[in-house]
This record gives C-alpha cells, sequence and structure tokens, in this order.
C-alpha cells in the first residue's frame, strides 16, 4: 500500500478495486475522526478481535480488505495493509 499511495504504483492490486481503494485511501486521510468509517454502509467497517484487536477492517471486495490501525493521538492511519482474508 505504500508504494499505491506514495507512487501511485499499482502492481500487485486487483484492477476491479483499483477506483475503490483510492476512494478509501483518500477518505482515509481526510478522516478527522474513527466514527466517519461507518458513514460509507458498503465498506462494512469493523474493528477486529483477538490478536488483531484495535485493527480496522474495511470491505474491498469478495476476499480483500484494507486493514490498518488509528494513531488515536494524532488521529492517523497506521499500518495500513491490503489482504486476501480467505
Amino acid at each position: 500500500m505504500q508504494r499505491f499511495i506514495e507512487s501511485d504504483d499499482i502492481s500487485g492490486l486487483p484492477p476491479n478495486a483499483i477506483a475503490k481503494i483510492r476512494r478509501m485511501v483518500s477518505f482515509l486521510q481526510d478522516m478527522e475522526k474513527e466514527d466517519e468509517l461507518y458513514t460509507i454502509p458498503n465498506w462494512k467497517a469493523h474493528t477486529l478481535t483477538g490478536n488483531r484487536k484495535g485493527t480496522w477492517s474495511l470491505f474491498v471486495t469478495r476476499n480483500w480488505r484494507m486493514t490498518f490501525q488509528i494513531d488515536k493521538h494524532e488521529i492517523v492511519i497506521v499500518d495500513l495493509n491490503f489482504e486476501d482474508y480467505h
């Protein structure tokens, strides 16, 4: 995700999800508080449990999710990943 954000490198990302990923990243960069994640129901925003407690997950496509943590003091995204859940 770092290459995608810094240099628009889409390698390794599914072509049919690029536009949605761009919207999501833009939203996350502009977000001012966590509650905003719930404003887009199709993203199915939720926090994970267990050993991934505190990690957020957003639905991108069938098996793919965008996961990240939020630094609560700065309200910045950390550890942004694009991963296959299944």
